[in-house]
């Protein structure tokens, strides 16, 4: 072990990033052990499997991309769904770009890889940001890291878990519906203000207003409306800020 790691895991900053998204593991497993027995009875390799959850590490784009790969879709609607499940990450780029556009490239893709909805989440309540957006402050890559690194391994293991068991374990376990009870109760722990309950009720009424749209796409439907109510709602927040300021 690398001195540098060991002063990175004895940072207090880095330990504060990881205790503060324990709270978040057990459902971020249990969602990583239901997408890893999908990706196996969805027709993939294990080895592919494997290969995908350490690659890709998006479990909304991996189920996304299942039923395309399923029925054969060609490789640039696969592309394309993964992007559109993923744009969202555009946003949070966009956030993050004041504390880590001075690193190394390398780094920045490294941090990118690692990145997930949950290490934005923490990070802004760790750093929230000023009238100006967000600033740059002591501790915040270790903070960073720390709750990313947990995620990390949090989803990875139990999705390789999920792997190698996927053909012992019965359907009649019900693992769906227990994942999705565990990211329904994630999701409800993150809805702290009326502008994430407004973007959850908006994903939510997309779902099923397109649920009858073939290969799942009504997913990819609710992602887009989220993301555009989410920039809707911030330009109106940013827009009353600046009314506020003026004379």
């Amino acid at each position: 072990m690398s001195h540098a790691f060991r002063s990175l895991l004895g940072d207090p900053d880095f330990r504060r990033g990881a205790r503060e998204m324990r709270s978040l593991a057990a459902g971020i497993g249990a969602w990583g052990l239901v997408t890893g027995v999908a990706m196996v009875k969805g027709g993939l390799s294990v080895p592919l499997a494997a290969l995908m959850t350490l690659l890709v590490y998006a479990g909304s784009a991996q189920l996304a991309a299942l039923p395309l790969l399923a029925a054969g879709a060609p490789m640039w609607v696969i592309w394309a769904a993964g992007f559109c499940v993923n744009l969202r990450f555009v946003i949070y780029s966009a956030r993050w770009r004041a504390v880590f556009a001075p690193l190394p490239r390398r780094y920045r893709l490294l941090l990118g890889y690692l990145a997930v909805d949950l290490s934005l989440i923490g990070f802004q309540r760790a750093y929230p940001a000023d009238e100006h957006g967000p600033s740059r402050a002591p501790g915040q890559l270790p903070y960073f890291l720390g709750g990313s690194l947990l995620l990390w391994v949090a989803w990875q293991v139990p999705s390789l878990i999920g792997i190698a068991l996927a053909n012992v374990i019965p359907d009649s376990w019900g693992l769906g519906f227990a994942g999705t009870l565990a990211m329904l109760g994630i999701t409800y722990s993150l809805l702290s203000d009326r502008s994430t309950w407004v973007v959850a009720g908006v994903a939510g009424t997309a779902a099923v207003v397109a649920f009858a749209l073939p290969l799942k796409l009504n997913i990819i439907v609710a992602i887009v409306a989220a993301v555009a109510a989410g920039l809707l709602i911030e330009q109106a927040q940013t827009a009353a800020r600046r009314l506020q300021r003026s004379p």
